[in-house]
């Protein structure tokens, strides 16, 4: 029995057989418009946010903490980096 390796996966004529959305020329190309502009409603709807803040009473910062605290922290659930800075807070007294 010859030692001969099976090809796995499509050939380019087996997608081709089953693509049903053609190739594009360069008159799609030039017809096409970003997708703001064609659907304007739902790239409004999807881009929705939450926005800057008025007056950011936080600042964005990187701190390294001991595995065992994050742990600790991450455990109680969510809101964790809130918890951090309110016991920050109590313990150096600030309002």
């Amino acid at each position: 029995m010859p030692n001969a390796k099976k090809k796995k996966g499509y050939s380019a004529n087996d997608l081709r057989e089953v693509s049903d959305n053609p190739e594009w020329t360069r008159k799609d190309f030039a017809k096409a418009r970003p997708f703001a502009e064609a659907l304007p409603e739902l790239a409004a709807s999807i881009r929705k946010g939450r926005g800057p803040n008025k007056a950011p009473t936080k600042k964005l910062v990187s701190l390294r903490l001991s595995g065992k605290v994050l742990e600790a922290y991450k455990a109680k659930g969510r809101n964790w980096q809130s918890r951090i800075d309110e016991d920050l807070r109590r313990i150096n007294k600030i309002k």
